[in-house]
This record gives C-alpha cells, structure tokens and sequence, in this order.
C-alpha cells in the first residue's frame, strides 16, 4: 500500500496537504511548518518515503501508525489533532480543514487505520512518500 502526502505552502503557522491511498483522495493533512533547519516541536520531517506501522503509542496509550526511519525524528505518527500545536512533527488527518487547521480528524482517523491495519494483516508493507510544495 502506497499512501502520498502531497503538501502545500506552508504558512507562518503549519502546512497543509492532501492524503492519497494508491492514488485516491484519503483525507487531508497538516503538520509543523516545513523549516531549513530543525526547531524542536515545531518544525515538519523532511520530504521522503518512509515506512509505516501500527504499534503502540506510549504517550496516546493506543494503536497508532509509526513512520519509521525519520531523520534526526523520533515517534512521528499519524494521529488526530487540529492544529500545529497537536503535531510535534507528526502527521495530523482531517476530513475538512480551514486555515491553518483540521477539523473531523477522529472521524478521518476512524477511516484511515482500518484499512492501514487491513493491508498489514494481509501481509503487505505500508509506505508513505512526503512530497514538497511546489511553487
């Protein structure tokens, strides 16, 4: 299973983007501002392709989807959340967004783990490509 993270410009307070599955619409996203150099908390992981898993999150208690191998990041995830302040450089889903934020991320997560869940159980790897803005 391939999902792609298409991102949009950042503005001076998160980015914004738009999730696909094997090529059709998911949801749409937001993270962290996309920074030349890291800020703690505050800043997107680099464009790439990562590997992704469902283990457990220490700090949400529960199930969620891990991308692995994230330079100079550690447990970025995919989870619910609204805004920037709900990232520390993980991936938050919504089913609607105004700027600078989600909305109806429970429900797009709801959506979004099962069939990641499915396509693990099935045996088959999960990746994720994060593709930079383009102007």
């Amino acid at each position: 299973m391939e999902l792609r993270l298409i991102r949009e410009v950042s503005s001076s307070e998160a980015t914004h983007g738009v999730l696909f599955i094997d090529g059709r619409y998911e949801c749409f996203t937001l993270e962290d501002v996309v920074r030349p150099e890291k800020i703690a908390g505050e800043t997107a992981i680099l464009a790439g392709r990562y590997q992704i898993t469902i283990t457990q999150s220490p700090r949400f208690r529960r199930p969620l989807p891990l991308l692995h191998d994230v330079p100079e990041f550690r447990g970025i995830r995919i989870h619910p959340g609204n805004t920037a302040i709900h990232t520390a450089g993980c991936l938050l889903v919504g089913q609607g967004r105004t700027p600078n934020r989600v909305t109806r991320s429970r429900k797009a997560m709801e959506a979004l783990q099962p069939k990641l869940a499915k396509a693990l159980a099935d045996g088959d790897r999960v990746w994720i490509r994060i593709e930079a803005a383009t102007i």
